[in-house]
């Protein structure tokens, strides 16, 4: 057998096993994920509060509880994450926003806010309009990869 297919016999069993690792790792990963939205679903509760102000910052500046932060694994205490400071009744308190409505909270304003802990899943404005910022203008690869997957059928067109 030459060495050239051995080599390459070799390459594809290690893919199989690295990717068969991750398989598993990331159906774990998904459970678990499961298991904490599930806990933060039971725990939430509405909260009216002014938001002051609102900053993508570092775990260790942030201005949250020190039993936080020692709570978080050393990988996380580097990355920036969504804060928002905000007033709810005589406190200022420092709370984590979820990803996905960050862009969306308005500053200064008075709103609803769904809470669970520490963690801000939801935000709907009391008074007033809330200004939701404009969206972001797309790079032309990206636009010529939307119009390619949707010729393609792989997007729905909208």
């Amino acid at each position: 057998m030459p060495t050239w297919s051995i080599v390459l016999i070799v390459i594809a069993v290690v893919l199989i096993a690295v990717i068969t690792v991750l398989y598993f790792l990331g159906k774990k990963a998904q459970k678990r994920q499961a298991q904490q939205q599930e806990m933060l679903e039971a725990n939430k509760q509405t909260v009216s509060m002014l938001i002051i102000d609102k900053k993508r910052m570092k775990l260790r500046d942030s201005g949250l509880p020190q039993a936080v932060i020692d709570q978080t694994p050393r990988a996380m205490r580097g990355t920036k994450l969504p804060i928002i400071k905000a007033k709810a009744g005589p406190q200022i308190l420092s709370l984590i926003c979820d990803e996905k409505i960050f862009e969306s909270v308005p500053v200064k304003k008075e709103v609803k806010a769904v809470v669970s802990g520490i963690y801000v899943l939801s935000v709907k404005g009391l008074h007033g309009k809330t200004e939701t910022p404009p969206p972001k203008k797309k790079s032309r690869f990206k636009r010529l990869l939307e119009t390619a997957q949707e010729k393609a059928g792989a997007k729905p067109i909208k």
